[in-house]
Formats: C-alpha cells, structure tokens, sequence
C-alpha cells in the first residue's frame, strides 16, 4: 500500500495549485492522473490578472508566451461593444504542464477507478491509502461520483456543453471577440488568440435550452465558422472541434465531507455568465489546501460567481 497524507485526484489548475500550497506547507502529497503531462486540452485559456496574483506567477516567470488581451470585443446581434481592460491568454497544453512541475510533487499515472473509506482513510483500488482525499478530475471525478452525487446532485439546467478547437494559425486580429445570442444561441461563441500563432475558436452553450429549442450544437458550430469566414479571421481551414461538458455555480453547494474534498470542475464552480472556470479551478485548490493545513472551514462562497465584475474591475483600474 502506498501512503501519503494527502492524495489528489486529478492534475489540471485546480489539482495542481492545491497540491503546490500543500508542498509549501511540507505536507505529503501524490498526485494521481489517468494521463501524462504535457497534454492537449479543450480550452480557451482564458485567465485573469486575479489568477497570477493567487499563483504567485511574477513577470517573466511563466516561461511560454502569455498573450495579453487590452480589450475585449463584445458582439451583440451585429454591433461590437469593445470594453477597456487587461486579460490573458494562455495554451492549456503548457500552462498545466508547468503548474504541476512547479509543484513539485510526486505525479503518478494512475486511472482511478473505486475509492472506499476504511476509518479515518481513503483506500483507492487498494494500492492508495490516505487520510485527506481531494477530487480535482473534472466533472466525472471518482471523488464527486463515490461521496457527493448523491448530497450535491447537478442540476440539467446547469450543464454546458462546448465545442471548439485550438490549432496554429496565423492570425491577422491578435484581439479576443465574443459573440452572443447569433442563431438563438444559449451561451456565446469565442475567438481568442494566443502565443506563438496558436488561436482557439469554440462555442459554449447550455444543454438544456439548446434541447428545448429543438437545436444541436454543431448547428452553432457552423454558424460560427461560416461567420469567421466572413469576417476573414479564419479561411481555408478543416476544422475538427472537440467537445467537453461542464456544470455552473448552483447556490447549493457540499463541497467537503468530512475529509473528502471537491474542487474545480469537480466542485461546479464554473462562472454563471462567462462560464469561466480556470480562476474558481485556482482559488478552490488554495481554499482546500489551507483547510488541510489549518482546519479552517473549506467554502468556495468567497470565490466569485460571475466573470464580469472582474473584466470591469479592470478597466477600472
């Protein structure tokens, strides 16, 4: 049997950030994920000046290209409102990657598959045992699935579904444009560019009243493309997107359970209005950490619910 203190069970921001607090703590920690690091990942990338602060990434430490977005380009219905403010862009192929290096802990490749509770411990496909569990995998985590299904149901009216794709291209509009509400769409589609001639375009959408309306996600799909085209963003591309499925913040939320622990995508703390869930992903893994070292009550209300106030706070500043 294989013991540590700590086990996390996933390794993207959320898993990661946590066990990195945790080492700086000098607390035993394994990390287990089903697959190695570097890895592709559907995602926009899409990350906040508030997410360097809470990783403590300092100028010139992130050591790939970190785009810099000084607006953002909102579309409503064919007019663009560009709004004044200060975000980045980051491949999620690097950026995970090099938070679970930075961590330094111990990362093994293990799918995992039954967790139990033997007393005060957590046995896992009985090679694992541990005495705090954290679930970072994401919406199907085996820690979400095993202890808090059934306390913390997801509600259908939560559930995104987004399709997108990132691929090299070279980009002649190296701004970030969103677009709502084209075709009835629920949810909003995206262009973001990133370094090194990387761009990521996709769409995200709430599954339920995207069903109700008797739509399919690729009818959007299309229609995004057939718009990039007409713009002239992107032309003369075959286009292969892939799908991932998450759920929004809910105002219920069971998030510890006695020593088990949920955060992240596990967690469902994705924003209500931009879907964003790379920042709740960061903050929940340091709120779990601190709770693991201090005994300090584990809440994600601290964590904020929508992405706006942010973007806005910016331009603020």
């Amino acid at each position: 049997m294989i013991d540590a203190k700590v086990i996390i069970v996933g390794g993207g921001p959320a898993g990661s950030t946590c066990a990195w607090k945790l080492k700086q703590s000098n607390v035993p920690v394994i990390l287990l994920d089903k697959k190695p690091f570097p890895r592709p990942k559907t995602c926009a990338g899409w990350i906040t000046p508030e997410v360097l602060a809470a990783l403590h990434i300092r100028k010139g430490e992130y050591p790939y290209h970190m785009l810099v977005f000084r607006r953002l380009n909102y579309h409503f219905y064919g007019c663009k409102i560009p709004v004044r403010t200060k975000q980045f862009s980051i491949r999620r192929f690097e950026f995970d990657d090099w938070l679970i290096q930075r961590s330094g802990v111990q990362v093994i490749e293990h799918h995992v598959k039954q967790i139990r509770k033997e007393g005060r411990h957590f046995i896992i496909d009985g090679i694992y045992r541990c005495e705090y569990l954290v679930g970072a995998g994401g919406t199907n985590c085996c820690v979400y699935r095993t202890f808090f299904r059934s306390v913390n149901p997801r509600k259908a009216a939560n559930k995104i579904i987004a399709l997108e794709e990132e691929f090299p291209y070279d980009y002649s509009d190296d701004e970030c444009h969103l677009w709502f509400f084209d075709n009835k769409l629920p949810g909003y589609a995206w262009y973001v560019p990133k370094g090194n001639s990387y761009l990521n375009i996709g769409i995200g959408v709430k599954y339920l009243k995207m069903k109700q309306r008797g739509q399919n996600i690729f009818e959007h799909w299309n229609c995004l493309v057939e718009k990039l085209n007409g713009l002239g963003l992107v032309h003369r591309k075959h286009f292969q997107p892939k799908g991932c499925s998450y759920f929004l913040r809910d105002r219920q939320e069971t998030v510890q359970i006695g020593y088990a622990f949920v955060i992240g995508d596990a967690a469902s703390l994705a924003t209500i209005d931009m879907e964003e869930g790379i920042g709740a992903a960061v903050h929940s893994g340091i709120l779990a950490a601190r709770t693991i070292v201090t005994g300090q009550l584990y809440s994600t209300q601290t964590i904020d619910r929508y992405s706006f106030k942010n973007i806005f706070l910016q331009f603020i500043k």
